[in-house]
């Protein structure tokens, strides 16, 4: 009997260290809060942007445009001269995970050329979710509070309009 409890504790001790490595991994992998606001929605983690409209890579962690200019490679905190007047909102963005996709830019010209001209994506400034409150540029941040998950100031106990219902009273 002893055997087996013991067993039994080693393998659920083992599964809790597993679930706890794997809920770290998880975080350190969500940069809401570092996504601008004309990114799309629905990615937790995005290390690019791919934009067909303009040909160029935007680097979330860097916060750098990165094109061609006479064959070289030009990271820059702007979009380049010509595409200063691009609308970074209606333009279509494509989510790249992969390390320096600019080195395999070929490929993604080719990849997404179909999507040129599309205006059809929802950007995180229009959103809704809470999860995009975090980002201190969202025009809701006020609302979400750096608090744990689902925290939001928005969200109290309010019961009949903020009061607490007394003891006897019905939801």
């Amino acid at each position: 009997m002893k055997k087996s409890l013991l067993i039994i504790a080693v393998l659920l001790s083992s599964f809790a260290f597993k679930f706890a490595n794997a809920q770290v991994r998880l975080g350190l992998n969500i940069n809401i809060g570092t996504q601008p606001v004309w990114g799309p929605t629905g990615y937790d983690h995005v290390e690019y942007y791919y934009m067909p409209d303009i040909d160029v890579f935007y680097n979330i962690p860097n916060r750098q445009y990165i094109y061609q200019d006479q064959g070289r490679w030009i990271f820059s905190t702007s979009l380049p001269g010509q595409y200063r007047n691009y609308d970074l909102y209606s333009g279509y963005k494509v989510v790249v995970n992969d390390d320096r996709p600019y080195r395999n830019a070929p490929m993604y010209r080719t990849r997404y050329a179909k999507n040129r001209g599309r205006h059809d994506q929802q950007v995180i400034r229009n959103s809704n979710e809470q999860k995009y409150f975090e980002n201190k540029d969202h025009p809701k941040h006020d609302k979400w509070n750096g608090g744990g998950k689902e925290k939001f100031k928005d969200e109290k106990n309010d019961h009949d309009n903020g009061r607490r219902k007394g003891h006897g009273e019905k939801d």
